[in-house]
C-alpha cells in the first residue's frame, strides 16, 4: 500500500523513498536510496498545513508531558511504552549485513524524521499498544504505520489507500470501516487500527500464521500471494516471502517492519535514543449522538482548531456526521472542559442547511439514504411530525455554513475559513468547496471541474430550478484530481448470479464509483443482460 502525499509537503518525498523496494533477496539488498537524502529536505515550509497539523500535536504533547526531575532509569522503564511494546515483539529479525539491518541503521541515522513521525504517534500509540496486547498479536505491528504512513492520517496514495494504515476503500468496507461524504474512517485512527488489525489478523490465519507472508499480502494484496506461493509451489521452489515472485515493493516492504522492530527493541545498538513517551492515554474519546459543528465547539470550548482536525483527520466537513454516532478524540485534558461546551452548544441552528426538493416517489428515508443523513435529524430540522412527504416540498438538510451572511459572528468566519483551509489542503483532492462568484453558473462551474449539471445539482441537493447566488458554497466531487490522466470506459452486461460486489472486485473498481457511474444504489437489483459503465483510469 503506496503512501504518497499530495504535493504539498517535502515528506511525501522523504515517505515515498521509503517505500522503494530492496532486493529481491534479503541477505543480498542493496543500501537504501534513501541515505542520500539531504537533512533540509525534511523540514516542512512553515506555511504547509501538514506543518500546523505536526506543531499542533508538539503542543499537545509539551501539555501532556510537563517538565519532571530526573528520576531513577529503572522507575523510568515502568512508566515509558517502549518496554511493554518491546516485550510483545515476535517478527523482527536482522541478521548482519541484512536489508533489515540496513533499514534499522537507516531509521536510526534519520534522528529528525523519526522524531517527527513518533510525534504523530503520541496521541495513538497507547490505544494500539492496548489493542495490540489484548489481541495477542506481535508488538511490531503498533510500528506498522510508520512503514505505510509515517504516522500521517492523511497519507493518500496514488492507488487511492487513504489514511495511517493504507486502505483501499473496498478493503476497508470489508472490514467495516464508514466511507462516506461526511467522514473517511480510512483516516480515523480509532476506526482504522481496529479494522487494519482485523484484517492482519485474517491475513496470519490465511497464511498458517507466517506473519511475513501476511505482511506481504497486506501490501500486495492476499491473492497475489496465494498464486505466487502455487507458483512456487508448481516449480518445486521455496514458499519463504523472499524467495517468491512478488513485486519489488512487497520484497522490500518486510525488511522495513523487521528494521523498525531490531531499532525499538536494540536502540542503544544503532545509537539511536527512544522519545520519552510515557504509557498513559493521551486523548479521550467523546460519543456524540447527533451532528455537532467543530468550529463552534472549539471556540466555546477554547480547542485549537489545527489540533481538533489533527485528532479528527477522518471528517470531511466542519460537522460531525448527520446520522449515527462519532467518536470526537479531544486532548485528554480537555475532555471536561469539552463536555461542558457541548452540553452548551447551539444545535441546528449553528450547523447551517441546504435546501432539496422533494421528487415524485421520494421518502423520508430514501432522502436520508441519498443525503447521508437519518430520518430523525430530517424530523428535527424540518420540524415534521410524521414521515408523509408531497411532491414540490421544500426539505431542509445538514449542510454547509453561508459565512457570506451578515448574522454570521466574525469570530466564527475567521475560524470557519481556518478550518476550510486546513481541510482543503490536507484531504485528498477529489473534493472542493466552491464559493461562487459574480457572473458563475452551474454550467461553467460543471465544467471547470470536469463533471455534468445534474450531477453537480445532485451533489448539493439542487432542484433543477434552484437559483445560486456570489457567496453561496458548493460541494464539488470529481472523484478524481483536477488534471486526470486520459480515461476510458467500457460496457460490462451483467450475468446470472452478478452483483455489484463482485462486479466491482472483478475490474478492480470501487463499488461506491461503480453505483456513482451508473447511477444505482446498494439497494438497486441487477437484471441479467443489464449493461453497466465501467470506466478505467487510476483516478476515475
Amino acid at each position: 500500500m503506496i503512501n504518497l502525499r499530495k504535493n504539498l509537503f517535502p515528506l511525501p518525498v522523504l515517505v515515498s523513498a521509503l517505500l522503494i523496494g530492496c532486493s529481491v533477496n534479503e541477505q543480498q539488498a542493496e543500501l537504501p536510496v534513501e541515505t542520500v537524502i539531504a537533512q533540509d529536505q525534511l523540514e516542512p515550509s512553515p506555511s504547509d498545513p501538514f506543518a500546523a497539523i505536526d506543531a499542533a500535536l508538539v503542543r499537545m504533547a509539551a501539555k501532556a508531558t510537563p517538565e519532571q526531575p530526573e528520576v531513577n532509569a529503572v522507575e523510568t522503564a515502568e512508566v515509558l511504552i517502549w518496554p511493554r511494546l518491546v516485550r510483545n515483539f515476535r517478527i523482527a529479525s536482522c541478521p548482519d549485513d541484512s536489508s533489515s539491518q540496513r533499514w534499522a541503521r537507516w531509521y536510526a541515522d534519520n534522528d529528525e524524521y523519526m522524531q517527527r513521525v513518533l510525534t504523530r504517534a503520541r496521541p495513538w500509540l497507547h490505544h494500539i499498544v492496548n489493542e495490540i496486547e489484548r489481541r495477542g498479536l506481535p508488538g511490531e505491528l503498533a510500528l506498522l504505520p510508520v512503514v505505510e504512513s509515517a504516522f500521517d492520517p492523511f497519507a493518500y496514495s496514488q492507488g487511492r489507500a487513504a489514511g495511517p494504515w493504507q486502505f483501499l476503500s473496498g478493503t476497508a468496507g470489508d472490514f467495516g470501516i464508514s466511507i462516506n461524504d461526511w467522514y473517511d474512517g480510512r483516516r480515523d485512527f480509532m476506526a482504522s487500527t481496529g479494522a487494519a488489525l482485523d484484517y492482519l489478523e485474517y491475513l496470519a490465519g490465511l497464511f498458517d500464521n507466517d506473519w511475513a507472508l501476511a505482511l506481504a499480502a497486506y501490501n500486495a494484496g492476499q491473492g497475489r500471494v496465494r498464486r505466487a506461493i502455487n507458483r512456487n509451489v508448481a516449480r518445486g521452489r521455496g514458499t519463504a516471502w523472499h524467495e517468491l515472485p512478488l513485486p519489488r515493493e512487497t520484497l522490500g516492504y518486510v525488511p522495513k517492519l523487521n528494521g523498525l522492530g531490531c531499532l525499538f527493541k536494540n536502540p542503544e545498538q544503532f545509537g539511536f535514543e527512544l522519545p520519552r513517551l510515557k504509557d498513559q492515554p493521551r486523548i479521550a474519546a467523546l460519543e456524540l449522538s447527533e451532528p455537532v459543528d467543530l468550529v463552534s465547539l472549539a471556540l466555546l470550548a477554547g480547542l485549537d482548531l489545527a489540533e481538533l482536525v489533527g485528532l479528527n483527520p477522518g471528517l470531511n466537513r466542519h460537522l460531525t456526521p448527520p446520522s449515527g454516532t462519532y467518536h470526537l478524540i479531544v486532548p485528554l485534558e480537555r475532555a471536561e472542559q469539552t463536555r461542558a461546551a457541548l452540553v452548551d452548544l447551539p444545535r441546528e441552528s449553528a450547523l447551517g442547511w441546504q435546501q432539496v426538493r422533494v421528487r415524485r416517489g421520494d421518502s423520508l428515508s430514501l432522502l436520508a439514504q441519498r443525503h447521508n443523513t437519518s430520518m430523525d435529524a430530517l424530523r428535527r430540522i424540518n420540524g415534521l411530525q410524521g414521515d408523509r412527504l408531497i411532491a414540490g416540498q421544500m426539505i431542509k438538510l445538514p449542510g454547509l455554513v453561508d459565512v457570506s451572511s451578515p448574522s454570521i459572528d466574525p469570530a466564527y468566519r475567521r475560524a470557519y475559513d481556518e478550518m476550510l483551509a486546513l481541510q482543503q489542503q490536507l484531504l485528498p483532492t477529489d473534493r472542493f468547496v466552491h464559493r461562487v462568484r459574480n457572473g458563475e453558473s452551474l454550467w461553467l462551474i460543471a465544467r471547470r471541474y470536469g463533471i455534468g449539471v445534474r450531477e453537480l445539482q445532485r451533489m448539493n441537493g439542487l432542484g433543477g430550478s434552484a437559483l445560486i447566488r456570489p457567496g453561496q458554497q458548493l460541494v464539488i466531487e470529481t472523484g478524481r484530481k483536477v488534471s486526470p490522466p486520459v480515461i476510458s470506459s467500457e460496457r460490462y452486461v451483467v450475468r446470472s448470479g452478478d452483483s455489484l460486489w463482485t462486479i466491482s472486485r472483478q475490474h478492480r473498481v470501487a463499488l461506491n464509483d461503480l453505483m456513482r457511474w451508473n447511477d444505482l444504489s446498494s439497494s438497486s437489483i441487477l437484471r441479467p443482460g443489464q449493461k453497466l459503465i465501467i470506466v478505467k483510469g487510476s483516478d476515475a
